[in-house]
Parts: structure tokens; C-alpha cells; sequence
């Protein structure tokens, strides 16, 4: 089926009335935190990431703390998720930077952030539109499955499916989309087994219709 300017609008308001006040799961103080928490969220879910960060920030409250951290410290802290040891490398790394170039301050601009160890284009968003409340669509494997699933983009990569987006997608609304969208892909659009007897959407949704 051909996705209509329609279909959006019932998406957008469905979206809205099932997650009227999504929020990003991560637990974080400070702007500094919720780098680190994305940073270690990589193939780790949400969950995970809290154990282990509510005993690495009582540690590391901030950049200066982390960035004299001892790695094999750091490391023991966070075994528990995926990529421990080059997680821990990265974030003290980062932290680093940050004292070197920012006086341990994170840098609200894209293009400083990517450059941070361990930052790609998927953390930097996340860190612009959760902490600073700049618009951004960071796509990560819910938003790009359940995106792609629904049918209102129909892209192969992460980069092209958050281009698509933001071009369907009134830039006011793309910060509470991109929770909502990832919270529809952990509640009902569920990777191996999506609930489209509940969705709903299923009416507008090109995996339901079989497009």
C-alpha cells in the first residue's frame, strides 16, 4: 500500500494516546550520565544498563571522577552487560576528552559529539533530544523495525530510515515519536512476534496488510 499523509495523522495521534508521556528508560543526574548510560546501552537493553550504572555513577559522578578511573575498575563494574571491556575503555577515554577539551562538560553540538570515543550518530542524537531537548529521531533497533514494519518509511539502513522520518514526520514531534516508537516496539511490535491483534494501528500498517 502507498502511505498517505493520512495514515501519518492517525499515527501520530495513536502513538500519542498510548504513550501520551514517553521517556527515555535510562537512568541518569546529569547530561554527563546520560552520555555514559547510551554509551553502554549499545546491544544491551535499558534494564541492564540501570544495574549496572546506579553503582558506576555513585564511583563516577562526572567526567573528572571517570577520567582517572582505573579501566580494570570500570570493567568489573559493568561485566554484568555486552562489550564490558571495550565499553569501560571508551567511556574513561571520553570522559578524558571531556576534561581536556570541554572543562568536563558535554558538548551540545552533533558534530563534538560524534568525535567522543565510543559516540556514534544514534548516541549523539539520543544525547541532544533526551538532554537537551534539541529535535532529533535517533533510530535504534525498535524505531528502525517498527518504522519500517508500520510502513511509514520504507528504508534498508539506520541512517536512510532517520532522514525518511524526519522528512514524514512534523519536527515537533520527533523527540516523543522516537520514544513512543521504541516503547511500540518493546510492548506490541516486538521483533519475532509482534501483537497486531492489539496494535492500534494494524488498520494503516503494511506488515498486517501484507504489502
Amino acid at each position: 500500500m502507498d502511505w498517505k499523509e493520512e495514515d501519518t495523522k492517525i499515527l501520530l495521534e495513536e502513538m500519542s494516546r498510548m504513550y501520551p508521556a514517553p521517556e527515555c528508560a535510562l537512568e541518569f543526574g546529569s547530561l554527563f550520565q546520560l552520555l555514559i548510560a547510551v554509551i553502554l546501552s549499545a546491544q544491551t537493553t535499558d534494564k541492564q544498563v540501570n544495574v549496572v550504572t546506579k553503582d558506576l555513577f555513585r564511583i563516577y559522578p562526572d567526567a573528572a571522577s571517570l577520567a582517572e578511573a582505573d579501566p580494570s575498575e570500570v570493567e568489573q563494574v559493568i561485566r554484568r552487560i555486552g562489550m564490558y571491556k571495550t565499553k569501560a575503555k571508551n567511556i574513561i577515554a571520553a570522559a578524558r576528552m571531556l576534561m581536556e577539551e570541554y572543562g568536563g562538560e558535554v558538548p551540545r553540538d552533533f558534530d563534538r559529539l560524534v568525535k567522543l570515543p565510543g559516540v556514534g550518530r544514534k548516541t549523539a542524537n539520543v544525547v541532544l533530544a533526551v538532554g537537551c531537548g534539541v529535535p532529533a529521531i535517533p533510530v535504534d533497533t525498535h524505531v528502525f523495525r517498527v518504522s519500517n514494519r508500520i510502513g511509514i518509511v520504507s528504508e534498508k539502513d539506520v541512517l536512510k530510515t532517520e532522514l525518511a522520518l524526519m522528512e514524514a514526520l512534523p519536527e515537533e514531534t520527533w523527540i516523543n515519536m522516537h520514544h513512543a516508537l521504541i516503547w511500540h516496539g518493546r510492548r506490541i511490535c516486538k521483533a519475532r512476534k509482534p501483537d497486531c491483534d492489539i496494535c492500534p494501528v494494524a488498520d494503516i500498517c503494511r506488515y498486517v496488510r501484507g504489502d
